[in-house]
């Protein structure tokens, strides 16, 4: 096509010659270029030039006939995607003496049809930014936009969103543009464009628009999309979509995917909206069942479900009484009930001869290491080999005897891990644990508080045996026991914000003879039962302990679980933090900054907010001559804050990969830390060798922290690699203690419920994140931050923190009575179908199995069968299935 200096300059000329200026010989040009051009390219383009010499004819007769013919070839010349159509490309030497002639017209209907054609025309033509096609469309005649095709509203769309931007800074009227917008975006929505049309809305600041112009087949879609694009979005434009979303959800009655974006945006309101417009007692079962998974404590009153024995039944969900018969009736159907014994996690005899050689002396250490692993394994089942082994007449109660074959606090631990073994069974846990109580032994009755506090963990009971049990230990002599006692009521009570509670636990903050470990753990459990709430009266009583710390007290490692407390109370909760991190300024510097970072690194936690991941690496940058203790929670803080979606996630390993070559020893003995967070019982390949390079590190804290790393990384999947690594580390290190006792834990992490649990603190498609979980996690990482005291130390015991983001990774579906039903499944790798055309296929590579069955992580499941309709969009944990009746058995 010739080129044309006039035109794409804007400034077109009147006079036809001057058009055709640039070629040389403007004859030979010509006829060169016509030989190129097919016969009926030929006819088109010489049929196009009468129309736009007729067009300028003084008589309007003329002048409508060649407007409209022109109009017509434009509709309906079809072009590939690829090329512009031949009208387009033919008028394209036109264009500046059509707009001249444009500007010399009367103001007639003519004129506003003129200019229909120049805003199409102006599609190819216009010089960037000049925004033409807008201008035209504007002043051309009403009417449908959409018949001039798709590509031709796209760009209008585009240009209204600078034109937007542009009069809001000169704050001029935006009426005509939001007129344009209602007809572009109903034509977007008819024509399955969804991601456009929210992107035009976004771009005008009008999502509202949207509630109107969905249908019921286009919604789901639609908010996908709104959903997807939230996370990528700044605050508080995130919170408006998704509210968006909820109400449209909400509109076509879609109510499981309203409660979950209620729960993400944790707003109590929605929840109870949720309950009070759906009628139907089943699917209010089935939300029960979210809210459980979610680890939220809800009061179910009268208007949310009338009748009483409903309410009951609800309300038993909710609180996850149903927990351990789902998770046994899991291990059953895939017969795993077989406990097992250290030995076969440890499997020596894989190994070459001189590891075990040295295994078989009975240290304390290694008994220490054995309960643990023991208790990560079994947890749930109910029995095992060392401490629920039934007593015959000949062993004298063998369960006492492995517990003294632990010394001092590993008896506690010890005690403990009956806790762990029972977990969720409230009523024969607390039958088994009993015993310990009449024991003579401090260490002993300090496990068996801890142990209450486990069972009950994450089940609510109406008579509250946690508390009645627990609290009058509370303000007993020995330290050990208190411990014990603040330990199990923050892990049984973690998230429901009981005020009875808060008042026995601010007491013991604010008592300067309370000793510094009992004030740690109470400034830790406070923060878990308050975990997100921002409650002024608990921030109030750990910020004043803060301040009661001696100097000497402030170098302590267990001073640092203090702030951490602090941090809990606002995890997630972004802005919010800002008034207590001012007042954390005032601190004595020796922990300002640490307080600093970790109120920062909780309060955007689970956000995948960019500028504080760079605001943190920035402060992990920095060069100090001594280690500065604060670097440790920036770098935990990069992964809480960068777990929200897959592309920070690979972006923030990338970093911290940096951190590993450039960093101080500080940093790099959180870096294997933050590895292990991102990739919580998820095993990435990449990440795993890293991890397993870092385990064989000079500094003895590197390696400890990258051997518990790899136990989280691979924490209930029974991964076989990870488990081979850990097997040559134990006989790499088999002089090491310190190093073995941390391989051995990794090994009981890695098979975790026999590879029936997760640690993982995301459900619901990776969508939600339970506070709850991941306080746990992070509770024990900062623990980690200083293994030598605190892990390897004699406060082990901050490993039973993980409790509390253990969850069976599993899809139990149940009928309407709630009994387990078995159906056959799909389950495979979770594809991102966001904004894809026509229905793709949402699951890839997968097997057909028979429920219940266990999900990996980033699986999805759905169902195989017509018979069923699940009551949620999601398959994970307790689904309820009702029959279809539109179901017909093919004979």
């Amino acid at each position: 096509m010739a080129p044309d200096p006039n035109s794409a300059s804007g400034s077109g000329t009147k006079d036809e010659a001057s058009v055709k200026v640039p070629a040389k010989d403007p004859k030979k040009k010509d006829d060169k270029k016509d030989e190129d051009l097919s016969e009926e390219d030929l006819a088109l383009k010489q049929q196009l030039e009468l129309y736009v010499e007729r067009v300028q004819d003084p008589d309007p007769g003329l002048q409508k006939v060649a407007l409209e013919s022109m109009r017509t070839e434009i509709r309906t010349s079809t072009s590939s995607m690829t090329s512009v159509p031949k009208p387009l490309k033919f008028l394209r030497p036109h264009y500046g003496t059509l707009k001249a002639y444009y500007e010399t017209m009367p103001d007639s209907d003519l004129k506003k049809y003129m200019a229909d054609i120049l805003s199409v025309l102006a599609l190819t033509m216009s010089a960037e930014g000049e925004r033409e096609s807008l201008k035209y469309r504007l002043l051309g005649s009403e009417g449908d936009i959409g018949s001039w095709g798709h590509e031709y509203v796209r760009n209008l769309a585009g240009e209204i969103a600078q034109e937007y931007a542009k009069r809001q800074t000169d704050e001029a009227s935006i009426d005509d543009l939001m007129e344009l917008v209602q007809e572009i975006v109903a034509f977007h929505m008819k024509h399955n464009a969804e991601p456009e049309a929210v992107d035009l809305l976004m771009e005008v600041e009008d999502l509202d628009l949207l509630v109107e112009h969905v249908d019921a087949t286009n919604f789901k879609r639609t908010c996908l999309y709104l959903t997807s694009a939230a996370k990528y979005l700044p605050g508080p434009d995130d919170m408006l979509v998704l509210d968006i979303a909820y109400m449209i959800y909400l509109k076509f009655e879609e109510f499981p995917n309203a409660l979950q974006i209620a729960l993400f945006l944790d707003n109590m309101q929605y929840v109870k909206q949720i309950f009070t417009s759906c009628d139907d007692l089943l699917r209010k079962k089935q939300f029960c069942y979210i809210l459980a998974r979610h680890g939220i404590t809800l009061e179910l009153d009268d208007d949310m479900v009338p009748d009483d024995d409903d309410r009951y039944a609800l309300q038993d969900i909710v609180n996850n009484v149903k927990l351990s018969e789902g998770y046994l009736t899991l291990a059953r159907d895939i017969e795993v009930m077989e406990p097992k014994s250290p030995e076969d996690i440890y499997k020596a005899h894989l190994l070459d001869g001189r590891a075990s050689a040295g295994a078989s002396v009975d240290s304390a250490r290694q008994n220490l290491a054995a309960t643990f692993v023991n208790a990560f394994v079994n947890a749930g089942f109910g029995q095992d080999k060392l401490m629920t082994v039934p007593s015959d007449a000949s062993s004298g109660g063998s369960s006492g005897n492995w517990l003294f074959k632990n010394k001092e606090h590993g008896k506690m631990s010890a005690a403990a891990s009956l806790g762990m073994i029972l977990l969720w069974d409230v009523d024969s846990g607390l039958a088994q644990i009993d015993k310990y109580f009449h024991s003579t032994d401090n260490h002993v009755i300090a496990g068996a508080l801890l142990g209450v506090g486990i069972v009950n963990c994450g089940i609510r009971n109406d008579c509250d045996p946690a508390l009645a049990l627990l609290s009058e230990y509370v303000g007993r002599e020995d330290a050990c026991i208190r411990i014990g006692a603040i330990m199990g009521l923050g892990i049984s009570y973690a998230g429901t914000q009981n005020d009875q509670i808060r008042h026995k636990l601010s007491t013991i903050l604010n008592d300067a003879k309370s000793p510094l470990d009992v004030i740690a753990f109470s400034a830790i459990s406070l923060g878990l039962i308050y975990v997100g709430s921002c409650n002024e009266e608990v921030a109030q009583a750990i910020i004043f302990a803060l301040m009661d710390r001696s100097e000497s007290e402030l170098g302590e490692p267990l001073t640092r679980l203090i702030p951490l407390g602090l941090g809990l109370l606002y995890l997630g909760k972004q802005e919010s933090v800002e008034a207590t991190a001012e007042v954390s300024k005032t601190f004595n510097e020796k922990i300002r900054k640490y307080c600093d970072m970790t109120l920062l690194s909780c309060a955007y936690a689970g956000t995948g907010n960019v500028l504080k991941v760079q605001n943190l690496l920035g402060h992990c940058a920095q060069h100090h001559e001594k280690g500065e203790a604060y670097q440790g929670p920036a770098v935990l803080g990069i992964a809480m804050v960068a777990m929200a979606e897959e592309l920070g996630l690979e972006m923030a390993i990338r970093s911290l990969e940096h951190l590993l070559q450039y960093g101080e020893q500080n940093i790099r003995r959180a870096v294997p830390l933050a590895l292990g967070l991102l990739c919580i019982s998820n095993p990435k390949v990449n990440v795993m060798d890293t991890l397993s390079r870092l385990s064989h590190d000079t500094d003895s804290e590197v390696a400890m922290a990258a051997v518990i790393s790899l136990g989280l990384m691979g924490s209930g999947t029974n991964n076989a690699r990870i488990a081979g690594m850990l097997r040559n580390l134990s006989s790499y290190y088999y002089k090491d203690a310190n190093l073995l006792f941390c391989v051995r834990i990794a090994q009981g992490l890695v098979h975790m419920g026999k590879g029936l649990l997760t640690l993982n603190p995301y459900h619901s498609d990776r969508f939600l994140l339970s506070p709850t979980s991941l306080a746990g996690i992070v509770t024990t990482l900062f623990a980690c931050l200083d293994m030598k005291a605190v892990i390897v130390g004699k406060y082990h015991y901050v490993l039973y923190f993980l409790v509390l983001a253990m969850q069976p990774r599993m899809l139990l579906t149940v009928d309407e009575n709630l009994k387990p039903l078995s159906v056959p499944v799909r389950v495979g790798q979770a594809v991102d179908v966001v904004g894809q055309a026509g229905r793709p296929k949402t699951i890839t590579g997968f097997q057909t199995h028979s429920t219940p069955v266990l999900l990996a992580a980033g699986d999805r499941a759905e169902l195989a069968t017509e018979k069923y309709i699940p009551l949620s969009p999601i398959l994970e944990g307790f689904v309820i299935l009702k029959e279809n009746p539109d179901y017909r058995e093919d004979h």
